[in-house]
């Protein structure tokens, strides 16, 4: 049986503050990019401690992707979905608006809340990378886009997905925190928090 660790709002916000001030100092990022769902609490809480004196907000951008089937329940007694092997686009940038011209020579982060066999974060960087240089070309502009990588919890197993070879040599990918191969169950798919911080609370600390 695959073992459940249950995460708590207040764990999250101390990794993502734990973690804020090596993103500023080796990424630098001037804009952020949520994979949505599990990204979008994390970069949300990233934004404040990002944030620098007399400086405006980090803007917050969204994707969607998916490489579950179903979404994973919190109830220990509940089947553990495994993951999938295509990557689903459920939102994505807006193509046709100035959208994509805005990401044209930013410092871009990533963020997700875990990195688990690496395919849904491969496809997410290929993708924009693809897009920021069509739109560079029709803006004519040489400008360099620079991508980075937050996550929450990095599995420490074998992965299905492949990163850029300079973003791995520049190390550009930051995990708060490397765990073992375990179902991570978040506070934002609980049905019951009450209940989901009960089971954080009588577990063993990961």
């Amino acid at each position: 049986m695959v073992e459940k660790v249950y995460v708590t709002y207040n764990e999250v916000h101390k990794l993502c503050q734990a973690s804020a001030g090596r993103i500023l100092d080796a990424f630098k990022p001037n804009l952020m990019i949520a994979i949505g769902g599990g990204g979008y609490v994390p970069a949300r809480i990233l934004r404040s401690f990002l944030k620098r004196p007399s400086a405006p907000n980090i803007p917050i951008q969204a994707i969607g992707l998916s490489l579950y089937e179903q979404l994973p329940s919190s109830k220990p007694t509940d089947p553990v979905e495994t993951p999938g092997t295509k990557v689903t686009r459920t939102q994505w940038l807006d193509l046709s608006s100035l959208e994509m011209n805005n990401l044209v020579g930013k410092s871009i982060l990533i963020v997700d809340e875990v990195d688990d066999t690496r395919t849904t974060l491969e496809y997410a960087v290929r993708e924009l990378q693809k897009d920021v240089e069509a739109a560079a070309q029709k803006l004519g502009s040489s400008e360099k886009t620079q991508f980075s990588i937050f996550v929450l919890h990095n599995k420490d197993k074998t992965k299905k997905g492949y990163l850029p070879q300079d973003m791995t040599d520049d190390e550009r990918y930051l995990a708060a925190r490397t765990v073992s191969d375990v179902w991570i169950c978040y506070p934002w798919e609980a049905t019951d928090i009450d209940e989901h911080d009960k089971l954080a609370a009588s577990q063993a600390r990961y």
